[in-house]
């Protein structure tokens, strides 16, 4: 059984996330797909990720005396008002992670990542809301809030279901948990998952100014 420690969750992202997932497709292919232009990573742990988040063009040379301020700032991960997304690898599947900010929330962001292959997307809210989709080919098939998975906006949304069978993990389990029953079927399922462990570890990194 897959442990809750195998999503990005709010006990480690208390303020919320969004993380893609999306087969056969490499990490920095990933993050140039997320970006829409070619990525130009730096590594970072998620420790030094939250630290850059908070501190941005403050940040000195002491507060993460492992890394190259200068390097972090030519790579536009101190600017302000930007989005930061880490991408690692897991099995057959790669992800890319958000943490607070919408921008991977997109639903063209989550075409333009499946194109070729299959991504399936996971958020939550830091107010507890959350919402699945499911894209393949550029194709968005389903895209629901787990507490109304009838109301599902894809345009095939059977293949999901059919795929993975969420929808028995929803109807029985209890209500307040339906994000997480449907999240660990459907991982399950497809097999793609983001171990807490391989999140803490170093992973390509880049920025995103906000309105690109």
């Amino acid at each position: 059984m897959m442990s809750t420690e195998t999503l990005p969750n709010m006990r480690l992202y208390q303020f919320g996330y969004c993380t893609i997932f999306a087969k056969d497709v490499s990490p920095v292919e990933l993050l140039t797909r997320a970006s829409g232009a070619p990525a130009q990573p730096i590594a970072l742990s998620r420790a030094e990720a939250e630290t850059i988040t908070m501190l941005g063009e403050d940040l000195t040379e002491d507060d993460l005396p492992d890394l190259d301020a200068d390097a972090l700032a030519e790579a536009g991960l101190l600017a302000a008002g930007s989005t930061l997304l880490r991408a690692g690898t897991y099995g057959d599947w790669s992800f890319v992670i958000e943490t607070e900010s919408t921008y991977l929330a997109a639903d063209e962001i989550l075409a333009a990542i499946s194109h070729g292959t299959a991504a399936l997307s996971l958020r939550e809210g830091e107010s507890g809301s959350s919402w699945i989709a499911y894209a393949e080919n550029g194709d968005l098939l389903s895209s629901f809030d787990p507490l109304y998975p009838d109301a599902d906006y894809g345009t095939n949304p059977d293949r999901l279901a059919q795929l993975t069978g969420y929808r028995e993990a929803i109807t029985t389990g209890e209500r307040a948990e339906a994000f997480v029953n449907a999240a660990h079927a459907i991982q399950q399922a497809l097999r793609c998952a983001v171990p807490a462990a391989a999140d803490a570890d170093r992973m390509p990194a880049i920025r995103i100014a906000d309105g690109n």
